[in-house]
């Protein structure tokens, strides 16, 4: 899975292959003809509503790529200086620290497959260090047994 380069619509119609559903369910499930559902199909990005659909039908997360790809490539920045810091925030802060199975399944194989360097991960991804040596010391063996 390329976190980096999302295509929505061709990883919907790759579910649909998958998941084996007939083209009249679909155009009934989203009341609209068929020349609608190829647009969605070939279109890079959709409507949270179109994608919310997609996700009831397919019992997939579509949101999840997204998600991954905010913490692999859009860290948070880091505040030097912190004022107000008790203040009551307006918005939810991003949690960077809440890492997937996938994610983490994603920079292991970087590593074991020669693609990535243990200090390339570091500095392109901000993981610290023991966290990324611990994810390869346990998740190491998984990614190798899921490969074969």
């Amino acid at each position: 899975m390329n976190y980096k380069n999302i295509h929505i619509g061709s990883l919907i119609s790759q579910k649909v292959q998958e998941s084996s559903i007939k083209v009249d369910r679909i155009v009934n499930f989203f009341k609209c003809d068929i020349q609608e559902i190829q647009k969605m199909y070939e279109a890079e990005s959709l409507d949270t509503k179109a994608m919310l659909s997609w996700c009831k039908l397919l019992k997939c997360d579509f949101f999840r790529i997204y998600s991954h790809h905010l913490i692999l490539y859009a860290p948070p920045q880091k505040i030097l200086l912190k004022t107000n810091s008790h203040k009551e925030k307006s918005v939810s802060e991003f949690r960077k620290n809440v890492y997937t199975v996938e994610i983490i399944e994603f920079i292991v194989e970087k590593i074991t497959s020669g693609k990535m360097t243990k200090l390339q991960v570091i500095n392109r991804y901000n993981i610290p260090k023991t966290t990324l040596y611990k994810w390869v010391h346990k998740y190491n063996n998984k990614v190798v047994r899921s490969k074969e």
